[in-house]
């Protein structure tokens, strides 16, 4: 016969879950509450005055071709960055895997990126390709490429991308290599005695046994590229050439402090908002269906 275990009564349990729940009040519903709220509104620069207009905002932002134009490349710029930085990740952790002298050396040095801040990491990529003072501008010269990001909005949305990718990869690394050294290796012994060769053994093999890893860090680039890259962004190109490399969360800080637009910069935050909560929905709901695990 089973005995049942009673507690009795006790706050401890609220004391210790307290401070993460007012955490959470603090820095995320109330801050989302008020957005929500100041959608709704117009305000002069100054803050003294506002009207509400319900939903005024975001039917000019549904007008808005600036707005609309920032959104899909907003969509392109997240696909560029998670599916190089992904893809670079598991060809590093790959060789990871693989490596035996120096191993922690290697893999030290593949994480020392995730580290770096983002306005730093973006300092760094300006340096390195700075029209005049760059290092890789100065190689690119003599394959007869004319490389200034300051005014070629291509250049510049290409470096965005790059440094947005290299800042992520050591994070998608650390991941790979963790799911990668989970598969027992009899497997792939098993596979390798049966003839399979080192591709078809990851296509066949490693990459299917790590899908919910390549799962998880879908939705964690998608997230990043969406919100994590405004420092990059604003230390490289400040959102230029023309607006080239303005994305979603760059545009909700262009629009509300330097604009002083406050409303349209708060519905501009909602639909941020939304657009991640449902991307996420989506791909846990639908997407994780068919991982294998």
């Amino acid at each position: 016969m089973l005995k049942r275990v009673h507690f009795p009564p006790s706050v401890l349990p609220y004391l210790l879950v307290a401070p993460q729940v007012i955490i959470t009040l603090v820095f995320f519903i109330w801050p989302a509450s008020q957005a929500l709220y100041q959608s709704f509104l117009i305000e002069d620069a100054f803050g003294l005055s506002s009207e509400f207009v319900w939903f005024e905002n975001f039917v000019y932002l549904w007008n808005d071709e600036i707005y609309l134009a920032t959104f899909w490349r907003t969509g392109w710029f997240s696909l560029a960055v998670a599916g190089l930085s992904m893809s670079f990740a598991l060809v590093l952790a790959g060789f990871a895997d693989r490596v035996v002298r120096g191993a922690m050396i290697y893999r030290t040095l593949l994480i020392w990126p995730y580290a770096v801040a983002p306005v730093l990491a973006g300092a760094l990529w300006v340096f390195m390709f700075n029209p005049t003072l760059g290092i890789f501008p100065y190689f690119l010269e003599f394959a007869g490429i004319d490389w200034n990001h300051y005014l070629k909005s291509g250049q510049a949305m290409l470096l965005v991308i790059l440094a947005a990718a290299w800042k992520q990869v050591a994070y998608n690394f650390l991941f790979y290599l963790a799911a990668m050294q989970s598969i027992p290796k009899t497997v792939i012994e098993a596979a390798a005695i049966d003839g399979a060769g080192p591709i078809k053994r990851f296509a066949t093999i490693i990459f299917p046994l790590i899908s919910p890893t390549t799962f998880f860090l879908l939705v964690i680039n998608a997230v990043y590229a969406f919100f994590d890259t405004f420092g990059i962004i604003h230390a490289i190109t400040q959102g230029g050439p023309a607006g080239s490399t303005t994305i979603l969360v760059y545009k909700v800080f262009n629009d509300g402090f330097v604009g002083l637009d406050l409303g349209g910069s708060a519905a501009q935050s909602v639909i941020l908002m939304f657009l991640v909560i449902s991307m996420t929905v989506v791909q846990f709901g639908y997407v994780e269906r068919k991982v294998e695990y």
